[in-house]
């Protein structure tokens, strides 16, 4: 009886969603805009909505929104006034399946398998507990610094934090019984938030910690804006990025708190089942040789000329072939495979919002409005716009590709325009923006995906702690660039 009220519940949600997306519809397209675009912009905004109140799982929101859209024959890029055919439909519906973050995030699911099914993952959580359990406070902060320990060196968050910390952390809550279904809040929810928040923090902190800064730097030299070095990128953040690592963990300990603060038997019961459990068996010791093969191709990927994703597959293999995992851990691995669909349509569809033309289309009308504002008033302005436009996207490397040369190409036409600092801001804002949603970055779908913080809190969480990025960003990290710059 039950199911069947959840089930009508969700149909009912779901309908009344369609028909917001029918009534966005009926409102004629604004200037400049197609009906193709917006057309598809209605159905992004049902599914970011779907999303939110998750009248049906995720996956199936975001897989609904791909299939509705093929339906409409919209999303790949055609040029104008033609209508997608066929082939071009399925590729595009399908795209996101073959995009390398979407099969990094699900071998990192693997990975964590892995440390399960070898017991090193309990063993790990047991010697942290053991060392730092007794407050959940110092839990919070070794996190987040072992997080910025490795950032300098792996341009890859999705790595860093889902296939690095995230194996290893995900076994912690259950040492203390919590789980996603039972005590959520006690301690599981806390740490998942500050692990998520802090890579974000120092995704942004460092050149290296995270491949779309990179791509940035490169593309700010096509309109003639000089890219800072390795050292410059990582002082002219760095007050900014001290105090959002020193401070995630405490505001999340205020304001999400864990319903457990301190423990003295926890430890103690740790360091006695670390005890039973003996020395490291054969299996866990193969385990941490390919762990550390992963690690060294993440970091020496770029030298080697091997992709990060490539690299992640090929340890997998290894795991197999050794017996660490079997396929059939692979098969039903329910968790991986529900990110790998729902975080895939997501970036097919945030793909389609750019071939639409509608991104465009937002980022000149954007300028078009500020332009009447004064040059200190329209750099706040297009930084907000850059920062919030990421609602839009599964993918920082794709709002960096569509948006980041167009914003600071407009701003050279403003007169009083201070280039230099918008664009060392935008250039920030990129890995911080990544905390505002559960599909804004690599680890996102991972420590969403874990179930400890509902949809809702994380939509929540993401508004707040955005927000707190951006504030930090302006008023401690503008006044030092330009003393610096």
């Amino acid at each position: 009886m039950e199911v069947r009220i959840f089930m009508m519940k969700g149909i009912v949600q779901l309908c009344f969603i369609i028909l917001l997306g029918v009534g966005i519809n009926l409102v004629p397209a604004p200037d400049g805009l197609s009906c193709e675009a917006w057309i598809f912009f209605s159905i992004f905004l049902c599914v970011v909505i779907g999303l939110i109140v998750e009248p049906f799982p995720p996956a199936f929101i975001g897989l609904l929104g791909v299939v509705t859209a093929s339906l409409f024959k919209i999303g790949p890029l055609v040029s104008a006034g033609n209508i997608a055919s066929g082939p071009q439909i399925i590729s595009w519906s399908l795209s996101g399946f073959s995009n390398g973050t979407v099969w990094l995030i699900f071998v990192a699911f693997m990975f964590a398998s892995g440390f399960e099914k070898t017991g090193l993952g309990k063993r790990i959580a047991f010697f942290l507990v053991k060392k730092l359990g007794r407050r959940s406070l110092g839990l919070g902060y070794a996190i987040a610094f072992a997080d910025l320990l490795l950032a300098p060196i792996m341009p890859s968050n999705t790595a860093r934090s889902g296939g690095t910390i995230f194996p290893i952390i995900r076994h912690i809550p259950m040492l203390y019984d919590s789980s996603p279904d039972k005590n959520p809040r006690k301690i599981g929810a806390y740490i998942t938030w500050v692990a998520l928040a802090t890579t974000c923090v120092t995704s942004s902190m460092f050149l290296t910690a995270l491949a779309p800064n990179i791509l940035a730097i490169d593309l700010i030299k096509t309109v003639g804006i000089e890219s800072p070095s390795w050292g410059e990128w990582f002082f002219l953040f760095l007050p900014v990025g001290l105090i959002l690592v020193l401070a995630i963990p405490l505001i999340t300990y205020l304001i999400y708190p864990p319903t457990i603060r301190k423990s003295r038997d926890v430890p103690e019961w740790a360091r006695e089942e670390l005890r039973k459990m003996g020395a490291m068996n054969r299996k866990e010791l193969t385990m941490i040789l390919l762990f550390f093969i992963a690690l060294l191709l993440w970091i020496f990927g770029d030298f080697l000329q091997i992709n990060a994703t490539i690299a992640a597959l090929s340890v997998l293999s290894f795991m197999i072939i050794l017996n660490i995992l079997n396929w059939n851990d692979i098969l039903t691995n329910k968790s991986a495979w529900n990110v790998l669909v729902w975080f895939g349509t997501l970036v097919t569809l945030s793909g389609g919002l750019q071939n639409v033309g509608f991104l465009d289309w937002l980022a000149h009308h954007i300028t078009d409005i500020i332009s009447i504002f004064s040059p200190h008033v329209i750099l706040l302005l297009m930084l907000l716009a850059f920062y919030l436009i990421h609602y839009f996207f599964a993918s920082i490397t794709a709002h960096v590709t569509a948006l980041l040369v167009l914003f600071i190409a407009t701003a050279k036409g403003i007169p009083g325009m201070d280039i230099q600092l918008l664009t060392y801001l935008l250039l920030y804002s990129i890995g911080l923006m990544g905390i505002i949603t559960p599909y804004g970055t690599g680890p996102s779908p991972i420590w969403y995906g874990l179930g400890y913080v509902s949809a809702t809190r994380f939509w929540s969480l993401g508004a707040i702690f955005g927000m707190l990025f951006l504030l930090l960003l302006l008023f401690v990290g503008t006044p030092w660039i330009k003393l610096w710059t």
